[in-house]
């Protein structure tokens, strides 16, 4: 059997001018909230694929990933072209452990995201079962300039859904914005800032932390955490922070 099945274009939206979601209709293996799949286009008669996380609930029809135009990049410069209707391969089985299944208990999910690896969370705050785990839920999207800032109305969707449970802290680093907190997420731990503004203390005893996002923010991230008695989460020994990075150095 193929690893790859054929779907279709249902939408291709613009968020900037690098910034791009993409929806497709497929039939693919169900998958898990926070996992991620392939996207590829056959160019020049081979098959380039790159690595995409859903955004889109498992229930739902319609896959959803959201992605950054790579300069050169020979499959972001093709998937921009795109028009509904227009063919896409999609592997046909999803695959990574970034799910809460793989998270033990706590009171306080803490799910800490840059640029476009805010998909994986909003794939998880889409299925229920976060909400029925977590007494408190804090989303963090840190972008550069406030147009990044994308999906705000699905997430403002969420917050009234869940209100008192939920909590969105935008961190926008290069500009003044009177709402978002301005610098780095590990910083704004270590300073305590990113507490105060939710109220809420990030601790062994409380928390489980995801953090998915460039290999800088992570590994910078993970630092602070562990120097606060805070541990990585793994199977054989259940911790309290679990990362994933958008792309390796």
């Amino acid at each position: 059997m193929s690893r790859w099945v054929e779907g279709r274009v249902a939408r291709l939206q613009p968020w900037t001018d690098k910034l791009y979601s993409i929806q497709v209709e497929a039939e693919i293996a169900r998958f898990v909230a926070g996992q991620f799949t392939r996207l590829a286009l056959e160019i020049d008669g081979e098959v380039v694929g790159r690595p995409y996380s859903f955004l889109n609930s498992p229930r739902d029809p319609l896959h959803e990933f959201y992605f950054v135009t790579v300069p050169g990049g020979p499959l972001t410069c093709r998937l921009i072209t795109l028009a509904p209707g227009d063919p896409i391969l999609i592997a046909r089985q999803a695959a990574g452990f970034f799910t809460l299944n793989e998270l033990p208990d706590a009171e306080v999910l803490w799910m800490l995201s840059t640029g476009t690896a805010i998909g994986p969370f909003l794939s998880i705050m889409a299925n229920g079962e976060v909400w029925r785990r977590y007494s408190r839920v804090i989303l963090v999207h840190a972008v550069r300039t406030a147009d990044e800032l994308s999906y705000r109305e699905r997430i403002q969707a969420c917050l009234q859904q869940h209100p008192g449970q939920l909590q969105y802290i935008p961190f926008v680093s290069r500009e003044e914005t009177g709402f978002a907190i301005k610098g780095r997420v590990p910083a704004a731990i270590e300073s305590g800032l990113l507490e105060q503004r939710t109220g809420l203390t990030i601790a062994a005893e409380n928390s489980q932390v995801m953090i998915c996002g460039n290999p800088g923010m992570v590994h910078d991230t993970v630092e602070v955490l562990q120097a606060r008695g805070l541990k990585k989460n793994r199977r054989r020994e259940p911790g309290h922070i679990t990362t994933e990075q958008y792309w390796k150095t």
